[in-house]
């Protein structure tokens, strides 16, 4: 990254004029990742965009080529049980994310013979599959023309278009229209633009501290020009671990991962000391499908039967 910043505020405000630096910027910038190299499948950026969901990208990597390894095509994943993908996806947190794509495969190949759709609405229709995981896919897998709005794209609109410091706490339906009229006009311009700005987000205007000095668009930045006002919101607090029902069910999985046949609840009494927390924990699992129990054992969601 070898940019010379020059003075702030040059046409603060017009989304168009940072198509041209932020898309240069990432032509010379980009990182080599396995889910943006040539001929990557739909199905393996839907595995990717779901897997990156509040996880960093170094942890996501050697699961997503493992996954795809073992499952490169939907139709390989919904002929095994759902446990396999709780299993598969090992320690990268919120388990959930495996079974949607689990029934996501389920549906491609039950509603699509197999091939992911290619239509954001179709998209939006899968199992676990939201707003932005659809444009995102509709975007990098079939270069269509959608604002995709993450974290890392709505910071750098809205420091470098709207002046603000951070984004809104959840997306707001003025972000959703400056995402759209920041778009490019033609459609592989606008899925490159989409992948540009959330990379930049991500390696140069991050939260914490911004590599404004290194920034393509510090020109044209509004929160530059405005002498970078700091955030007039509520905090973001960070979310605690230690102690929770989340670290609970993460033990208890991970001793429910490490078999294929039924658990008894007394084997996983040393998993966790507090008695009531266990039981909620274990409670919560069963109740959101990553857990299997008859009363007495417990396993992964197909082990029974398999």
């Amino acid at each position: 990254m070898h940019l010379t910043p020059t003075v702030a505020g040059t046409g603060a405000g017009d989304p168009s004029r940072l198509h041209g630096p932020v898309l240069q910027w990432y032509a010379e910038n980009a990182r080599d990742l396995p889910w943006r190299a040539p001929g990557t499948s739909p199905w393996a950026v839907l595995v990717s965009e779901v897997m990156l969901q509040q996880t960093p990208v170094a942890r996501v990597e050697p699961v997503y080529r493992e996954w795809l390894s073992r499952w490169p095509a939907p139709a390989l994943l919904a002929a095994e049980t759902p446990g396999e993908a709780v299993r598969a996806w090992g320690r990268l947190g919120y388990p959930r994310r495996a079974l949607r794509l689990h029934q996501a495969a389920t549906v491609v190949v039950e509603r699509h013979g197999g091939a992911l759709p290619t239509t954001y609405d179709e998209l939006l229709a899968l199992p676990g599959v939201g707003t932005y995981t659809a444009a995102a896919v509709a975007s990098f897998a079939y270069a269509g023309r959608h604002a995709v709005l993450d974290t890392n794209v709505r910071r750098v609109l809205a420091r470098a278009v709207a002046g603000r410091a951070a984004p809104a706490p959840s997306l707001t339906t003025a972000e959703r229209r400056l995402g759209e009229a920041a778009l490019p006009a033609d459609d592989a311009v606008a899925a490159r633009w989409a992948v540009a700005v959330m990379e930049l987000g991500a390696l140069v205007c991050t939260a914490r501290a911004p590599r404004c000095a290194l920034c393509p668009v510090y020109a044209e930045c509004a929160w530059q020009a405005a002498g970078r006002p700091v955030h007039d919101g509520p905090a973001r607090r960070a979310a605690s671990f230690a102690g929770t029902d989340r670290e609970v069910r993460g033990r208890l999985l991970a001793v429910l991962r490490a078999t294929r046949t039924p658990v008894d609840a007394s084997q996983l009494t040393p998993v966790w000391p507090d008695d009531e927390q266990r039981a909620r924990a274990l409670a919560g699992l069963v109740t959101d499908g990553l857990a299997e129990t008859d009363g007495t054992t417990y396993c992964l969601p197909g082990d029974r039967s398999a």
